[in-house]
């Protein structure tokens, strides 16, 4: 029994270490005192004047004040638990055993979600995203598989709480859809959807295949940060062509008699946009504005550039050997991650949105 003890404070003593050098990578001096700075701008009495800054000021202080105190409360837990081992000791009592075992565990998976979050610095991680799903190679079965990864990406936001707003939506003729554009909205949204960014490929016994053959599906992943009003950017009209056309999505007779639906080219770059969700054409052109933005923004970021006008981006082409990442269903079952070699052979737990494993690995990787 008291060797079990012996190996319970050891594994406290690692945590806690764990946990100090977190607090020096949060580096926590700083921090406090922002807070104080932000929370002593917060009651003076023209804070809410200016609805934008004061909102903006009123986000980084519950980020910072979420920071620190889960921070402490990590370290309480640890102190208490080694309280309970070295009380257990002392009484010879191993009842505490399981309850200790428990404990220890769920301290493990907060301080690697605290780790996570210590990476997720960037200037846009803490903003909500936009979420792009397009078909790629592999007809029927490429369209299947974009609304298979729309299900996974929508049980993943349900697991973290976040909502979602569809944007854009087109649907196939046969199956599946051709595309989707989601808003994610929660808190880091940004920061662990960018690491979904890329080419997903689908290995699989087609159902659309009338002799059963094996299909290869790909579809594209593309993450962009929702800018708050104080990151938006300016974009000169003429580098704008703007096209209206019929929606093909629901809404009835009124789709089919207006041109509501607007796609707009980023002329320097060749980025184009598109949104049909709404009935008003002002509300789509509004919608794919920020969309775009968003962008150029992340397209900027990617290549170091320091100025929207310096883009002229590229993308990869959407089919074979630019996969992030694979989902085979046949001849066995594995999702593989191809920049991080993360694997799982539960591809029903991976579709239902258990993909927390592949973002951290990624986030990890890129620090």
């Amino acid at each position: 029994m008291i060797v079990q003890f012996e190996e319970f404070m050891n594994k406290l003593k690692e945590l806690k270490s764990k946990t100090n050098e977190m607090g020096l990578l949060f580096d926590l001096d700083t921090l406090k005192i922002r807070l104080s700075e932000y929370e002593n701008r917060m009651q003076e009495p023209d804070f809410w004047n200016d609805t934008c800054i004061s909102q903006e000021i009123t986000q980084k202080s519950k980020i910072i004040k979420d920071k620190i105190e889960g921070f402490n409360e990590i370290l309480n837990r640890t102190e208490d638990l080694e309280m309970l081992v070295e009380m257990s000791i002392e009484e010879e009592d191993d009842s505490a055993v399981t309850e200790i075992k428990s404990e220890i565990k769920f301290l493990e998976k907060d301080i690697e979600s605290i780790k996570i979050k210590t990476m997720l610095s960037g200037e846009y991680d803490s903003n909500n995203a936009i979420l792009n799903l397009h078909v790629g190679v592999g007809g029927n079965d490429a369209q299947d598989w974009t609304e298979m990864l729309y299900r996974m990406y929508r049980r993943w936001c349900e697991r973290r709480g976040f909502k979602i707003e569809i944007l854009d939506l087109i649907s196939a003729d046969e199956a599946g859809i051709k595309g989707v554009t989601l808003r994610v909205i929660g808190q880091y949204a940004y920061g662990y959807l960018k690491a979904e960014r890329g080419i997903h490929r689908l290995v699989r016994i087609s159902p659309y295949n009338a002799n059963g053959k094996r299909q290869t599906s790909f579809a594209s992943v593309e993450a962009l940060p929702e800018l708050n009003e104080n990151q938006d950017i300016e974009i000169k009209s003429d580098d704008l062509k703007i096209d209206t056309y019929r929606s093909s999505g629901a809404g009835g007779q009124h789709v089919n008699k207006t041109e509501s639906a607007i796609r707009i080219t980023h002329l320097p770059t060749g980025i184009v946009v598109q949104c049909q969700n709404e009935r008003s054409q002002h509300s789509n052109k509004e919608t794919a504005m920020k969309i775009l933005k968003s962008k150029l923004v992340e397209l900027k970021e990617r290549a170091h550039k320091e100025k929207i006008e310096d883009l002229t981006g590229e993308l990869k082409d959407n089919g074979w050997g630019s996969q992030i990442r694979s989902y085979v269903f046949h001849p066995y079952n594995l999702v593989k991650d191809h920049r991080t070699g993360v694997e799982n052979s539960n591809t029903n737990a991976v579709m239902d949105g258990d993909i927390d494993e592949f973002i951290y690995a990624y986030l990890a990787l890129k620090e």
